[in-house]
């Protein structure tokens, strides 16, 4: 069961401190517009250091060392508890719930499971299993609009449409892409 109270923000640190521990800072270039995570999830280094504060005073982070800073305070290293490990483990398999999240939150998680080497396909099957209903609806809803009397109502079903549609094909290429993964590790079982 996935910690409801987190934030997003507050589940990718606790994610980036299961890869290793890390300083705010650290976390901060990670997270900045141009970061490597940042180009899908940029969060402001103040709410990094506000996350880092509400993780560590709930138990899913602990203070693992300093580092001392080449010019000003030392730097605090936090690393994850296991209730941190398991949060964010839980986390990253769960599915995005709407729609609007999937661009970001979704490829976050894609992003943030495949740095750390963790297995994607819990997370594509059960998002593939939440859009595929999703798209059934908008297609029939698309096919009841009437363009000439609902013209704003047809572009936004479009283009939701679009998106859902897309999303799932973007997931089956990354399941495709892992079915050899997947057949080598059932070959080397058997």
């Amino acid at each position: 069961m996935v910690d409801s109270s987190l934030t997003p923000n507050e589940f990718c640190v606790l994610a980036l401190l299961n890869e290793q521990p890390r300083h705010g800072w650290a976390l901060s270039d990670l997270l900045e517009h141009d970061g490597e995570i940042g180009a899908i999830w940029a969060i402001a280094r103040p709410l990094v250091y506000t996350s880092l504060r509400r993780l560590e005073s709930d138990g899913y982070i602990k203070i693992a060392g300093l580092e001392r800073g080449s010019r000003g305070p030392h730097r605090v290293i936090y690393a994850a508890t296991p209730k941190g490990r398991s949060a964010a483990r839980t986390w990253l398999k769960k599915p995005v719930e709407r729609v609007r999240d999937i661009r970001s939150l979704f490829l976050l998680k894609v992003v943030l499971s495949k740095r750390r080497g963790l297995d994607v396909e819990p997370l594509l099957v059960g998002q593939r299993a939440l859009l595929a209903p999703f798209v059934a609806f908008l297609e029939a809803r698309f096919d009841d609009v009437d363009p000439a009397t609902e013209p704003a109502e047809e572009a936004m079903l479009y283009f939701r449409l679009e998106i859902a549609k897309t999303t799932v094909g973007f997931i089956d290429h990354l399941l495709d892409a892992q079915a050899p993964k997947s057949r080598a590790k059932s070959t080397r079982v058997a």
